[in-house]
């Protein structure tokens, strides 16, 4: 769901800003967590949107895990899963399906619903402020206590629907870099209620190199990224540091990490590590048969309008935004070595 952002020429004078994960040494958490709370998108989403509006619940999505549609956005698990299984945490419930699954609230609940961003987009879910809403009035019911709370970890996911909002809505050249500033300004805002709300540790993913998304790459037959875009990304990357940096200063402690994404995705698609399991890292598995069409896509008849790759594993890309499972099983293991440095 997430859309491309389309970036203008003004912004070129901005440089190439890569964002590290910073905090003190040792282990990432120096507790045991008990539950997780995720907000955001569609890379943490694992069944929130609904039926109606979103491709995850359509065939082929789920065909890799569990071997059907589950609103995930991917052939199998995301990066919810992944965090999840990291942490020694079931992944958590959607939000939208607590009530009939109670037994599970004791993992957490995930709050991220794909399409949506820190503002109102083009997708008609609930924003991350909204998103929040949902886990205060959960704390408000007394669901979990004060020690649940001390006991868990959020994950907090951006990845550009704000930005493609705004492109879609004809945005001024000139607006751009303050919009930018907004959305970081916002997101910030979300982390400090998040965090205020009693959550002991907080990950918000920096924003993936969106120049290497296949919508990019798609002119080049799927064979290089879009530089120019990739290296305005870094302009959202630095501001959001520099948020996180401020707010750990502020409370004294470093409860809030940056996953940085863009150094992880292109980690795995420049073949840093030897892995050569991607035949092509730049060309999703899961593709319309013409632009109108997109993965999952049938017409009138039923008629499916889309292709699949024989291998989803051999792909990086599920579709024209996401991961595979092993895309992300990939860009997790990229984080490792700097999140052991935490």
């Amino acid at each position: 769901m997430i859309l491309m952002m389309f970036f203008l020429a003004w912004l070129l004078r901005l440089p190439l800003l890569i964002i590290g994960v910073h905090g003190s040494r040792g282990h990432l958490f120096n507790f045991r967590p008990s539950k997780l709370f995720v907000f955001g998108d569609s890379y943490a989403d694992t069944g929130n949107n609904r039926k109606t509006i979103a491709n995850s619940w359509k065939v082929p999505y789920g065909i890799t895990f569990p071997g059907k549609p589950t609103g995930r956005f991917s052939d199998g698990r995301v990066l919810t899963d992944c965090f999840a299984e990291s942490i020694g945490v079931k992944s958590p419930i959607p939000y939208r399906w607590r009530k009939f699954a109670v037994n599970r609230l004791k993992n957490g609940i995930n709050f991220a619903y794909g399409g949506t961003g820190v503002f109102d987009t083009l997708c008609p879910a609930p924003n991350m402020t909204t998103q929040i809403d949902f886990f205060q009035q959960i704390i408000t019911d007394k669901v979990y206590t004060t020690a649940d709370l001390r006991s868990s970890v959020a994950l907090v996911t951006l990845s550009g629907n704000d930005y493609s909002a705004y492109a879609a809505r004809n945005g001024s050249a000139q607006g751009w870099q303050a919009f930018i500033t907004q959305v970081v300004n916002q997101l910030t805002v979300n982390l400090k209620r998040i965090k205020g709300l009693g959550v002991k540790k907080i990950a918000v993913c920096g924003l993936q190199p969106l120049g290497c998304l296949p919508p990019s790459t798609f002119a080049s037959s799927f064979q290089q990224c879009n530089a120019t875009q990739n290296d305005l990304v870094g302009f959202h990357n630095l501001l959001l540091q520099q948020a996180v940096a401020k707010l750990n200063n502020e409370t004294k402690d470093t409860s809030l990490l940056i996953f940085d994404l863009y150094s992880a995705f292109m980690t795995v698609l420049n073949n840093k590590g030897g892995d050569s399991k991607f035949e092509n890292p730049l060309k999703p598995c899961c593709i319309g048969i013409s632009k109108e069409y997109s993965c999952g896509s049938v017409d009138e008849n039923g008629a499916k309008k889309y292709t699949v790759c024989e291998n989803p594993v051999a792909a990086f890309f599920w579709d024209d935004v996401h991961p595979s499972q092993e895309g992300w099983r990939s860009v997790y293991l990229a984080l490792q070595p700097t999140l052991q440095q935490l």
